[in-house]
């Protein structure tokens, strides 16, 4: 949500993501995933981002299979793995991507 010229929270608006390799799931709802994921794999892409990291947290594990569906759907993800305890364990998963 981004903020109107009032001040106001403007719950239609579209919030603008770094494109930097990581993307932390936990600020989002569980429905949103499933778009904001692949959106923001092919603009890493488009960046030319080959490693990135997406953050699902470790919970009871429902969002780290939901992102690793959407990963096993992709045609452009050469691998994908849980992250190494210094990059967040199994509560990121590190996913490499094809060159454009």
């Amino acid at each position: 949500m981004t903020e109107d010229d009032e001040g106001d929270l403007d719950p239609e608006a579209v919030a603008e993501l770094p494109i930097d390799g990581v993307l932390d799931l936990h600020t989002f709802s569980p429905r949103e995933v499933g778009d904001l994921v692949p959106d923001w794999l092919d603009e890493c892409r488009a960046h030319g981002l080959r490693e990135v990291r997406i953050i699902h947290g470790k919970g009871t594990g429902a969002l780290r299979r939901t992102v690793h569906a959407i990963l096993d759907r992709r045609d452009d993800v050469l691998e994908y793995r849980l992250a190494p305890a210094n990059r967040g364990g199994w509560g990121a998963t590190i996913v490499w991507l094809k060159e454009r």
